[in-house]
């Protein structure tokens, strides 16, 4: 700031850069984070005029041409954003924020102020560009005069009057938020792919908006839950980037196609099912499954690319997440993913000890009386698993003759009839043989066939929000999901979803079916249950005691009412021998004041297979308080609650940090 006193000392404005965000037609400006306007002021210093310099901001992702003020988005389409270099503002009439002069208009304003400030001449005049009045009174007051037009509109001049607004010198005179920007350092890059429709959330943002706010989120729990590791220079930051498959699908030509059957009436409501539920049936289509898988690999190995181009010295995982539809196109994406050939034969040799591998074939074969055929199907390492695959052909060419042939396939026809599992680990109601010149990896009994592209990297772990996966697969006939089978180049796997979440399916029954129980509760990021959620355990508990106690006290006191009167001398072994009863019913008393096991925090280890290498898949959040007063009414909210949500953010970061050995601050009740 400068001096206030006639004739006193000058200070020069400290700029601080600004770019020009326009949603909705109207524009908003926004100021760069402390260490990006350091960077390009930097630069402007160093000289501007240069043509080509380029300097990188919002943590590589927009990169600023200094020349021509402008900022472009590196890894997605998005309109060019005007850039100012700001020292002077005025208060907006909309919205009351304050919105930078021009640059050229700010030097004219900072050598006004500056004469005023030496010589102690206030009272200065100023017109600007667009004939406005700005009027330097003191160091503290400085105002600016809308001109009002007489009748005569060519003959006006700038007056005083109209309303005015406040001039302030300095970003650090008006009232803006600066953001401190991002650590340098990246630890693990994520990829993000939307669902159906453009837009993501309850506000329509798209999807850059919304892995905006996630990404803003993890940056907070990074700060709040891993302090010690950001202090050690153990952590520096998650970087999240957007995949987008709409766009393409939709210049495909299809929209032009769909706009020529599409009933007049209910315009809107048409159009909106057009442009989003319409591509869950886009993505069963063979034709536009093809475009969509293709359009989701290419981009995340495009994305991937470029990261490592501008990032020399990355040397983190990736992971990838999907909400909705889109973690049901990566998922189908990780099925179909070929692993090393060392992974596949431990892989084999895993599968074939667990399921008795050769012995179990022998078994097989002696029960049909064909041990003689022993030999044969040992040479070709087939275990029961195999078998169950086998086709007519299969045997032909193994030299089986038509007897024993046909009592095989009678043996493999009865089994199928109950459950076969495919290569993949996917058991279906109905034989899926694949053909040995078949060199493709379809995923079991999917009736979308495609080529499915190979990533140019093996994801670290798989993070699917509010996943229809589940259903989608017992559509497909899926039955069961081999406890060994895990994803072929991804070694973790989660499932997370809102209570109220109407797209959400769990996978965990699938892998276990015999067994029931519920999905692992996300811990709250403030480490505890959620009020309401603690109060409904307390009344349970209390319900639960109040029940036992009182079924005890009416047990006591209808056998003191039915019991007969007998002699004094009886009385005394009657008595010892109500005590005893007493004491035999008390004992399962005081076992049923124990809470249920639904209740208890604590449950045994579950074990749901090799999709997440052993650990938990499915996690539910907690609900909200308003939220558990109306299921229906939160249900649409609760499928695009998870890029704010904390919970959720603090999960991935946990994960992915513990991947390379580092945990949380404090660990949080009941996580895994």
């Amino acid at each position: 700031a400068a001096g206030a006193e006639p004739g006193g000392r000058y200070e020069a404005v400290v700029p601080h850069w600004f770019y020009c965000k326009v949603t909705d037609t109207r524009e908003r400006w926004v100021p760069f984070s402390a260490q990006d306007s350091e960077r390009l002021e930097a630069a402007h210093g160093a000289g501007e005029e240069q043509a080509g310099v380029v300097v990188p901001t919002s943590g590589g992702r927009y990169d600023v041409h200094l020349r021509e003020r402008r900022r472009v988005a590196v890894y997605w389409e998005e309109e060019a954003a005007e850039v100012r270099r700001c020292t002077w503002f005025y208060k907006g009439d909309k919205d009351n924020k304050f919105i930078p002069y021009s640059e050229a208009f700010s030097e004219e304003l900072e050598e006004a102020y500056m004469i005023a400030v030496t010589l102690g001449e206030w009272k200065k005049k100023l017109e600007s560009p667009n004939r406005e009045v700005i009027i330097l009174h003191n160091p503290k007051l400085m105002v600016h005069y809308h001109p009002v037009a007489s009748s005569d509109d060519w003959v006006s001049t700038p007056t005083e009057q109209g309303r005015p607004r406040t001039v302030k010198r300095g970003v650090e005179n008006i009232a803006v938020e600066i953001p401190n920007g991002e650590p340098l350092q990246i630890d693990h890059l994520v990829f993000v792919v939307h669902g159906i429709g453009p837009a993501c959330d309850i506000r329509f943002r798209s999807i850059v908006q919304c892995v905006n706010d996630f990404r803003n989120v993890s940056l907070s729990m990074l700060q709040s839950h891993f302090r010690k590791a950001q202090e050690q220079q153990q952590v520096g930051r998650v970087e999240f980037l957007p995949v987008n498959w709409h766009s393409s699908l939709h210049s495909t030509g299809v929209d032009v196609d769909l706009e020529r059957i599409t009933l007049p009436s209910i315009n809107r409501l048409r159009h909106f099912i057009n442009d989003t539920i319409l591509d869950v049936f886009f993505y069963n289509s063979s034709t536009y499954c093809q475009t969509i898988v293709d359009t989701v690999a290419s981009e995340m190995n495009r994305l991937h690319r470029l990261f490592l181009q501008r990032n020399p010295r990355f040397s983190g995982g990736v992971s990838i997440a999907g909400h909705s539809l889109g973690s049901l196109i990566l998922f189908d994406l990780l099925t179909n993913q070929k692993a090393d050939p060392e992974e596949k034969e431990r892989c084999g040799s895993r599968t074939t000890s667990s399921t008795g591998g050769i012995e179990e074939v022998k078994e097989i074969l002696k029960k049909l009386e064909l041990s003689e055929y022993c030999d044969v199907f040992e040479k070709e390492k087939m275990d029961r698993q195999a078998l169950l695959l086998c086709t007519e052909n299969n045997l032909k060419e193994m030299g089986i003759p038509l007897g024993p042939r046909m009592k095989i396939l009678h043996y493999i026809g009865s089994e199928t009839g109950m459950k076969v599992c495919s290569p993949h680990g996917l058991c279906s109601s109905h034989p899926t043989p694949l053909h040995p010149s078949d060199t493709r990896t379809p995923l079991c009994c999917c009736r979308v066939s495609a080529n499915y592209p190979q990533l140019d990297y093996k994801p670290s772990i798989f993070f699917a929000f509010g996943s229809p996966i589940g259903m989608f697969l017992t559509v497909r006939g899926v039955k069961r999901i081999d406890p060994n089978y895990s994803l072929p180049t991804c070694k973790g796997f989660f499932n997370i979803f809102h209570p109220f979440d109407p797209v959400a399916y769990r996978i965990e029954p699938m892998i276990v079916p015999e067994m029931e129980f519920e999905p692992m509760l996300l811990p709250h990021h403030k480490g505890r249950k959620r009020m309401h959620l603690e109060l409904k355990e307390g009344l349970t508990r209390m319900s639960v005691d109040l029940k036992n106690n009182l079924l005890g006290s009416l047990r006591v006191a209808w056998q003191s009412f039915t019991r007969s009167p007998v002699l004094a001398l009886e009385a005394g072994g009657s008595e010892a021998e109500a005590e005893a009863e007493a004491g035999t019913e008390k004992q399962p008393d005081t076992k049923a004041e124990e809470p249920p096991a639904a209740v208890k925090e604590e449950s045994p280890p579950i074990n749901v297979g090799r999709l997440n290498g052993g650990n938990r898949i499915d996690y539910v959040l907690q609900e909200k308080p308003i939220e558990s007063f109306n299921e229906y009414l939160f249900a649409l909210q609760g499928h695009l609650c998870y890029w704010e949500s904390e919970d959720t953010v603090l999960l991935v970061l946990k994960e992915i940090y513990q991947t390379q050995g580092i945990t949380l601050d404090q660990p949080l009740p009941g996580s895994q």
